[in-house]
């Protein structure tokens, strides 16, 4: 049986690849107690931009060598090929300015090529984007991206390094137990793979999140009772140092009739070597198949939980669960709306020394979704 240990609480950019900047020093580990919501802003739908339309914005993350903000869009290449933005955002303890985008540059595969939309790719072959998770490295200001993979087309998901200008630099190698499985006998489920990674503060290792659980280990969440996900961390070179078990909350709230819902881990942030603030998010369809979204952020620490790389299988397996601690339900926010927040980034210190937090949502292109920015202080 389970023992959990859980506590409640404009143009693509062509020019060539710039060299890396000086890199700051490494961040200490942080503490938090709270989060005090500062503001919103909306981008407009379908945002024209350099030759792009700017949506599916799935992941986001800061740049302090630069101050800037680095953001992904999971287009898969239907709209426009996949890619990363740049932009400026000006924020301090009060409000935050629009963002501001600076470049836009396109991804492109090991063999030079832009990834392929899922009619290029039945032509020419490649690998289809479904991107949603971003990172700075920190050591070197690299591009570091995760693909969720698409179980129909027996692609499995990836964590690739890019240069500034999005050429390809490598592939992180991954245990076979990622691999997807047309027969759902194994590996990750379709739309859930790998939703977002985070490096320490030193930069010395990264964690990787599912959003939902593998086939083997168990069921997805439903309104009646949560579900166990596996968190890997990895060293730089793609070494498993470890795995632990993740307890999902179960789904907020039931759907309509014959609709869908669901809840998984959208995106993770590091502390500490063993602390991470955990995005959850949930998405139930009501009876008019309108969606409403149910967005919780945890503090978790994997400290005395069982390491479960060795693991094949969760069901009836024994181990402890990470420990885990709500630190802000969205919806008590009360805001206008709570779209689908996919993306979160520590950003710049403000002005009394207290870290800033950013969440971005992925609007899907849709002209019923927004894409939103929310800004929070980290109070210790």
């Amino acid at each position: 049986m389970q023992k959990a240990l859980v506590t409640l609480a404009c143009a693509l950019t062509l020019s060539a690849c710039a060299p890396f900047t000086t890199r700051p020093p490494v961040k200490p580990d942080l503490t938090i107690s709270s989060l005090r919501f500062v503001g919103e802003q909306r981008l407009p739908w379908r945002m024209p931009f350099k030759d792009t339309q700017v949506g599916g914005l799935s992941g986001i993350d800061y740049d302090a060598a630069n101050d800037e903000w680095v953001i992904i869009s999971d287009d898969r290449s239907q709209i426009n090929p996949a890619r990363y933005y740049r932009a400026k955002l000006s924020i301090d303890a009060q409000s935050f300015a629009p963002l501001q985008l600076t470049g836009v540059t396109t991804l492109l595969q090991a063999d030079g090529r832009a990834y392929p939309s899922k009619d290029e790719y039945k032509r020419s072959g490649g690998v289809v984007p479904d991107l949603e998770a971003v990172r700075v490295d920190p050591l070197d200001g690299s591009i570091w991206y995760a693909s969720e993979g698409d179980v129909e087309l027996s692609l499995s998901p990836f964590i690739r390094r890019a240069a500034r200008d999005g050429s390809y630099l490598w592939s992180m190698p991954l245990p076979p137990m990622f691999t997807v499985s047309k027969e759902h006998l194994s590996g990750p489920r379709n739309n859930q793979g790998f939703e977002g990674f985070s490096f320490t503060p030193d930069g010395r290792s990264l964690w990787v999140s599912l959003e939902g659980p593998m086939y083997q280990d168990g069921p997805e969440p439903s309104p009646e009772h949560g579900a166990v996900n596996r968190i890997s961390h990895f060293s730089r070179d793609g070494k498993l140092l470890g795995q632990y078990a993740y307890p999902l909350e179960r789904i907020a709230a039931a759907p309509g009739q014959g609709k869908y819902a669901d809840n998984g881990i959208a995106e993770l942030v590091c502390l500490s070597d063993n602390r991470m603030l955990v995005m959850e998010r949930a998405g139930v369809q009501a009876d008019d198949g309108k969606y409403k979204d149910y967005v919780r952020i945890f503090e978790i620490d994997t400290t005395g939980a069982t390491d479960i790389q060795h693991l094949a299988s969760l069901q009836d397996a024994g181990y402890e669960l990470v420990q885990k601690r709500l630190v802000l339900d969205i919806g008590a926010l009360n805001l206008p709306i709570v779209d689908n927040l996919e993306g979160m980034s520590l950003g710049p210190r403000l002005a009394n020394g207290h870290a800033s937090l950013v969440l971005i949502s992925d609007d899907n292109f849709s002209k019923s979704q927004v894409t939103q920015l929310l800004l929070f202080e980290v109070l210790p």
